[in-house]
Formats: structure tokens, sequence, C-alpha cells
């Protein structure tokens, strides 16, 4: 079972340590993301960072590029 709970991991972002808290299922899912675009975590992250603006936060700006992206598999 995915435990639902958010677990806090430390990432690198433009040469800075950050620490992102995000449940299990967005866990894998990014690194599932990231393993299939042939990035690390991090690089995806940054990515998602770039893209984010000002007004999300990252681990919001993170869930919702993982539900987009789950949502475009979709037949």
């Amino acid at each position: 079972m995915i435990d639902a709970r958010p677990r806090k991991r430390s990432l690198t972002l433009q040469g800075h340590r950050t620490s992102v808290s995000l449940e299990d299922a967005f866990w894998i899912e990014l690194q599932a993301i990231a393993t299939d675009r042939g990035l690390s975590v991090n690089a995806l992250v940054a990515e998602i960072d770039a893209a984010r603006g000002v007004s999300a936060g990252l681990a919001s700006a993170i869930r919702v590029y993982v539900l987009n992206a789950a949502k475009s598999e979709q037949p």
C-alpha cells in the first residue's frame, strides 16, 4: 500500500539544496516520468521549477505536472 502522507526528499536546484514534501504516489510517478525522459529527478524538477512561475509552490507545481502527464497518457 502506498503511504498517503507526504514524504520529504532533498533535491538540488540551481546548485542549491531544497526539500520537497510529496506523497509516495507522486514520487513514484515523478521518478517514472524522469526515467522515461532520460532525466534525473533533479533535472526534471528543475524544468518544472523553471516553468512554474512565482504563484505556485514547487510541491504543487510537481503534483500538477504529474497529474497532467498521467492525463495525457489516457486513451
